[in-house]
């Protein structure tokens, strides 16, 4: 299992993935995404760097509630082969942090 945290700050914006995910094999991936930040709600996110820039949800793969809920994500990363990860803000304007638990 990896653990990813971070903040989405003003760019309403957070790039978890530095290059498009690569699967060479079927594999199934859990991921548990909470918002840690009250007052502001988030996505967890696939598509392409365009989407990125843009602050545009191609595909998400979660939202976020308040701090304290942990939501489940359970997909073949086959569905996300040639995609980036990333988090956008989707309510509110504070900095907000959150966690990422993938295995």
């Amino acid at each position: 299992m990896i653990t990813i945290t971070g903040t989405v700050g003003s760019s309403g914006k957070y790039l978890v993935t530095g290059m498009p995910v690569n699967a060479t094999a079927n594999a199934v991936l859990k991921i548990a995404f909470q918002n840690n930040t009250a007052g502001t709600n988030l996505a967890l996110c696939a598509g392409t760097d365009a989407d990125f820039a843009a602050g545009h949800a191609a595909m998400q793969l979660s939202d976020s509630g308040g701090p304290g809920f942990q939501f489940l994500t359970i997909i073949d990363v086959q569905k996300i082969q040639g995609k980036i990860v990333y988090v956008l803000r989707a309510v509110g304007t504070a900095n907000a942090s959150f966690t990422i638990n993938i295995e």
